[in-house]
């Protein structure tokens, strides 16, 4: 069985998104200033190109990507990638009410309305031996509360965003101790570490 993991890219000053879902530009400058590109699976997102050393780290953990979890917020944000995930895996989309859209779930979305644990359950089965990658923010934050979290990894960019939403968005519950970093990779306008989350 895979782990369960979360991570985003992050500002010097915590956070994955400016106010208003803003700084992305700057946040994701990282995946367009190298020689390596990595394929996307989705019509709406170029494939990033991306450092000799950050590939080194990212493209491994991308091949070991069995099933993604997201919110609502993210799949709407993101107009569904298109229709698929630029990692090419089934994304797992919590939200309270399935869009009228998507009458049906299939290998692109499945759609998942009781709760945390049930979308990573979900997640899991569809990853067989793979890990599952929960996005951060709420579905950080809840997999966090829930003790579902195996690992987290962060892309530390140089940039402050002064406010916004963090990775473990609103998190109010008590302090959590992580190991590490076990991994720290210094890629080309990122800073790559990675932790794992203390049972």
């Amino acid at each position: 069985m895979g782990k369960i993991i979360t991570g985003a890219t992050m500002s010097l000053d915590g956070y994955i998104a400016g106010p208003q879902d803003s700084g992305f530009d700057l946040l994701f400058q990282w995946y367009g200033n190298g020689e390596v590109e990595l394929p996307s699976a989705s019509p709406d997102v170029p494939s990033p190109r991306i450092s000799a050393a950050s590939a080194a780290l990212i493209k491994p953990e991308w091949e070991n990507i069995g099933a993604l979890v997201v919110g609502r917020h993210l799949y709407d944000f993101t107009n569904a990638w298109g229709g698929r995930h630029p990692i090419d895996v089934t994304t797992v989309v919590l939200t309270h009410q399935r869009p009228h859209d998507r009458p049906e779930d299939d290998d692109n979305f499945v759609f998942v309305t009781d709760g945390i644990e049930t979308a990573v359950a979900r997640a899991r089965a569809l990853a067989g031996d793979k890990d599952v990658v929960v996005n951060g923010g709420q579905m950080a934050r809840q997999c966090l509360e829930a003790g579902l979290l195996d690992e987290v990894g962060i892309e530390l960019v140089p940039v402050v965003l002064g406010s916004g939403t963090s990775l473990f968005a609103e998190y109010d519950s008590p302090p959590v101790q992580l190991e590490g970093p076990v991994t720290v990779v210094e890629g080309r306008g990122v800073t790559h570490l990675r932790y794992l989350v203390r049972r």
